[in-house]
């Protein structure tokens, strides 16, 4: 590849002349596509700029000193630090639109026929994992309107499958562990008794009037029958604001660990991904944005600083309201202008799903 046909610079940040904003921009390359120190011998034949390995390690060093890059180690070479990063990616970063084709690949991908909404969501992160190589979330808003039907549908001995139809015509699907010896009656009778409470409601208030009925023992159901209801009922969100958090691909996350430490960082990461107000904190997140964001480390008072970069994104519905958050969590070397687009074009096409 000849790395001296690049374009100019769009812009050159604070601080930077044009020789440093080109030696780091080489070098933060240079790092997202091998993940391993640059040194100048090997700028010198990247640059588009013809440079002596001398005059670029006066200029690595300046850029040493006002904290954008470090030596690991007793490396010759130089890494980009996050502050390094960020830099590159308010200012240099250079990143075009998707091609039709990666377009109709993505939408194909998505395409909602004959699946639930559930499952295209869960198709899409594992879409943003393989095209990013790094882990994709999605962030599904939770079922709060009204709601149309619910069914209960016998699997085996012991599980029953619910199926919830919204007023809006989505349909989701559960699969609950039901009491021992449980005749199909009981399902059929469960059924009938939500569908006849259902009319204008949503989940959340049908759970808290079947709840008051239980503690007043008005519940005009057997006790095999009250346990299905139960539990269909429980499955389906709880009052906060927060949905489904959908995470593919968390193996990438591990592919640069080098040490016990990291490790123990990455495993953090998992648990704090795990947690509910991971899921209000990415909503909120979201919500503060326009577009596509990129938080760097610890910037997203998320996950601490685990020495991950995540790129996110707001869904939003015909109406511009935001009905969940898109994105991909990965190491800080991903590759910022290749996943941006997609996470970018990925959020409006689910934003048209969940609108």
């Amino acid at each position: 590849m000849d790395h001296r046909a690049k374009p100019p610079l769009p812009r050159l940040p604070p601080g930077l002349d044009v020789r440093s904003a080109a030696v780091l921009r080489e070098i933060v390359e240079q790092y997202v596509e091998t993940g391993e120190p640059v040194g100048s011998r090997t700028l010198s034949k990247l640059l588009p700029q013809r440079l002596s390995p001398a005059t670029i390690r006066n200029v690595m060093a300046d850029l040493t000193d006002a904290g954008l890059l470090f030596a690991p180690h007793t490396s010759a070479g130089r890494l980009p630090t996050e502050r390094g990063l960020r830099l590159f990616v308010d200012g240099l970063l250079q990143f075009g639109e998707l091609s039709d084709d990666e377009r109709a690949t993505i939408n194909h991908a998505l395409a909602h026929a004959g699946r639930s909404l559930q499952e295209t969501l869960a198709q899409a992160s594992a879409m943003l994992s393989g095209l990013s190589a790094a882990a994709g979330l999605v962030l599904a808003p939770k079922s709060d309107g009204p709601v149309r039907h619910i069914e209960f549908v016998p699997l085996s001995p012991g599980r029953a499958l619910v199926v919830l139809v919204s007023a809006d015509g989505q349909v989701e699907n559960r699969i609950i562990e039901t009491p021992p010896g449980l005749p199909p009656s009981a399902l059929q009778q469960a059924s009938n008794f939500l569908n006849a409470r259902l009319t204008g409601r949503s989940i959340a208030e049908i759970r808290r009037e079947v709840a008051c009925e239980m503690e007043a023992n008005q519940l005009e159901l057997d006790g095999l029958t009250s346990a299905v209801v139960a539990a269909g009922l429980a499955d389906w969100g709880y009052e906060g604001r927060g949905g489904s958090l959908i995470l593919r691909g968390q193996g990438r996350l591990l592919e640069d660990v080098d040490g016990l430490e990291k490790l123990s960082a990455i495993q953090a990461l998992f648990e704090r991904l795990e947690a509910e107000e991971t899921m209000l904190k990415l909503l909120e997140l979201a919500e503060t944005s326009d577009g596509v964001r990129i938080f760097i480390g610890a910037e997203s008072g998320l996950f601490g600083s685990a020495g991950v970069s995540m790129v996110v994104a707001p869904a939003r519905n015909a109406q511009d309201r935001i009905v969940g958050a898109i994105g991909v969590i990965g190491p800080t070397r991903i590759n910022y202008g290749r996943i941006i687009p997609v996470v970018d074009y990925t959020a409006r096409v689910i934003g048209r799903l969940l609108g």
